[in-house]
């Protein structure tokens, strides 16, 4: 699943118990925060157990299923008969048994669920599964993240005081005397008529609006817009386009191109390749350009260009083409989402001119590119100004005021657009 991957949520078994499944055949469906992937088997054989069930979350190397497959059949043997003895149980046989028994004492059953107004995520469900924590006492662990919701910390906390309090804590205590959870903020109703549709939100789309508001909570987010002339880009391109899709089957876009200039401003900027951990800055050493892209369903994913500074133009221009297509359909693998440095937002797709985007946590940047529009401009000649009309778009940069400053932020985004108005037009590719 890749390096970066910890965990898995199972979302869908493909197979039930006594199905019979060929080799590289899917068995079941697993998510992680936002690409499904699927589970092949590795053998064929017959599906004899499930170890784990639907939004059950599965660590990485942890034994998801057991499959029965058929024995190689003993070949005949010219010898003579002789009495059949009992035989010692091989020990492959034994081994198979141990592995098997061991792989059930990792599953740990979820017991407890969201109730009411209180969101569990499943990593809190499997520690208070695991430490034996009941639906009640969840309920009335106070809450510090958002919302009052309970996090990791408050649940480690939980655990490790519990031991000093009495045993009556697990059963029901007097109103008075039980754990208040942290005040939220009272949810306004919304009116439904019986004219309404009402859709539920996927699972991505969930995760999606939480992130983003996690994003804007965390981080001070202010903005940098600079204009930027692309003319020589915009007839470069045109110049080359058709050449470079005969020679390399793919066509030639305008995002690898402004990639690689980000790519460029990122090794200026080092300090705009950070990420915040509470109280440090860890600075980057990679420079992994996260390329957000939306989905046919109206979701956003952001696959990432690992070390985009190390390709040429037609690396990026390949890079670039086969995660979009592949994130269309949904070809994704789990660690090609992860380990992004900074992240680049083409919102000019739609016909915006420029936007204010969220940040891509844990990352302090991220890069707007508005819509392309042939405008008149003043061009300044040694002869004199005169207006002629040009190609030019908006670049809004959004970052982390905790740790950019405005200057850092604004000559970031103008080394961009420098790098891409000092286009060589006769490059070649």
């Amino acid at each position: 699943m890749g390096e970066s991957v910890a965990e898995a949520t199972v979302t869908n078994w493909l197979k039930n118990v006594g199905d019979t499944i060929e080799a590289d055949e899917a068995v079941l469906e697993i998510a992680t925060d936002k690409v499904d992937s699927e589970v092949p088997s590795e053998v064929d054989g017959v599906l004899v157990e499930q170890l784990f069930q639907v939004d059950d979350v599965v660590q990485v190397g942890q034994i998801l299923a057991i499959i029965e497959t058929e024995g190689d059949a003993p070949e005949a043997s010219d010898a003579p008969a002789v009495e059949s003895t009992p035989e010692p149980e091989p020990k492959e046989v034994a081994e198979v048994e141990d592995s098997i028994t061991a792989a059930k004492e990792m599953v740990q059953p979820i017991s407890v669920a969201s109730s009411g107004d209180r969101f569990y995520s499943p990593l809190v469900k499997n520690i208070a599964s695991a430490e034996g924590i009941s639906q009640q006492e969840l309920d009335a662990i106070p809450g510090t993240g958002k919302e009052g919701r309970v996090t990791k910390h408050d649940i480690l906390s939980y655990v490790e005081n519990r031991g000093s309090q009495p045993a009556v804590a697990k059963t029901a205590a007097p109103a008075a005397s039980a754990p208040t959870p942290a005040p939220s903020k009272p949810v306004v109703p919304v009116s439904v008529s019986g004219e309404d549709e009402i859709i539920e939100m996927t699972r991505m789309g969930k995760l999606i609006a939480h992130h983003m508001v996690e994003s804007v909570q965390t981080s001070a987010h202010v903005q940098s817009f600079v204009e930027c002339d692309v003319t020589n880009i915009w007839n470069w391109r045109n110049k080359v386009k058709n050449d470079y899709q005969q020679r390399e089957g793919e066509k030639l876009t305008f995002t690898p191109i402004f990639m690689e200039a980000v790519a460029k401003a990122l090794k200026d900027f080092p300090m705009m390749n950070i990420s915040v951990d509470g109280d440090r800055i860890i600075k980057r050493r990679n420079i992994n350009l996260g390329m957000a892209a939306a989905l046919p369903d109206g979701n956003l994913i952001v696959p990432v260009i690992k070390n985009a500074d190390q390709l040429n133009l037609v690396g990026m221009s390949k890079a670039v083409n086969d995660l979009a297509n592949r994130a269309r359909n949904n070809g994704l693998k789990p660690d090609e989402i992860q380990g992004g440095t900074y992240t680049v937002t083409n919102v000019g797709t739609f016909g915006s001119i420029m936007g204010t985007p969220i940040i891509n946590q844990p990352q302090v940047g991220i890069l707007a590119l508005g819509a392309i529009r042939k405008v008149p401009a003043v061009i300044e000649t040694p002869e004199g100004d005169f207006i002629g009309i040009r190609y030019k778009m908006f670049m809004s940069h959004s970052y982390d005021h905790r740790v950019v400053n405005g200057a850092l932020g604004g000559m970031f985004v103008k080394a961009v657009a420098d790098y891409l108005e000092a286009w060589d037009v006769n490059r070649e590719i």
